[in-house]
């Protein structure tokens, strides 16, 4: 493990995986004696699955953890592209059956007919994440933050805890440009995140975002910022 330009990098993306799992445990246990439960805010994706399975297997007690997904296309949980449906693959097994997924859908006809409610219930258990895993897209997008989306502004600088998002369709949105996702404003009082990278590609995008640019164009910059304890995590 190495780090150069604010970027940790590993050697493998087991190596990755081991480390973070390690430090999530704890941050999770202290918040369980500080609290009495844990909040573990969780992104989709490929490059944190070995993560969560990981983390799956840790000796926490589980029932007492609740885990946030932290952005959701607009398909039902039993759909394909769900990331609820993913956590619930990859995180919620093995010794971790008990743990709490607070997903973002709600049976509406788009994100913004939902919020509402969706603020609700997450204002209910709400306090700063004991730990936040996200990613970055290609893009230099983060959870759903995409460039010039409408609603950015709302993710970004908005206080509700949620915002919805439409954005400009892409390969990387596919035909889902309608979206849920944490704000800003729910993320930046966790107390650990990492930003999880892996390929030339995504290296070559973070070395771009940190770059002087405008956050709208590469929305993943708002985090730098905002998160100055930000582990940015990369993996060949």
């Amino acid at each position: 493990m190495q780090q150069l330009n604010n970027l940790i990098e590993f050697a493998s993306a087991t190596l990755m995986a081991e480390k973070l799992a390690d430090v999530i445990e704890a941050k999770l246990a202290l918040g369980l004696i500080e609290n009495g439960h844990a909040l573990l805010a969780v992104s989709g994706g490929s490059t944190p699955k070995a993560l969560y399975q990981k983390l799956s297997q840790r000796d926490l007690p589980w029932d007492k953890v609740i885990a946030v997904i932290i952005d959701e296309r607009w398909v039902a949980p039993q759909a394909q592209g769900s990331n609820e449906k993913f956590i619930r693959e990859n995180l919620q097994i093995n010794r971790a059956q008990n743990l709490a997924v607070m997903g973002l859908w709600r049976d509406a006809p788009d994100p913004l007919a939902a919020l509402e409610r969706a603020e609700a219930d997450l204002k209910e258990v709400f306090k700063p994440f004991d730990a936040a895993v996200l990613g970055m897209g290609a893009d230099g997008h983060t959870a759903s933050w995409f460039a010039h989306a409408k609603g950015l502004d709302k993710a970004l600088y908005g206080k509700n805890l949620l915002a919805a998002i439409k954005a400009k369709q892409s390969d990387i949105t596919g035909a889902h440009v309608q979206r849920m996702t944490l704000s800003l404003a729910a993320l930046q009082e966790a107390k650990f995140s990492c930003l999880l990278m892996q390929g030339e590609e995504k290296r070559a995008c973070y070395l771009q975002a940190r770059k002087e640019g405008a956050v709208e164009d590469m929305p993943v910059r708002a985090l730098f910022t905002a998160l100055p304890a930000l582990w940015a995590c990369w993996t060949p």
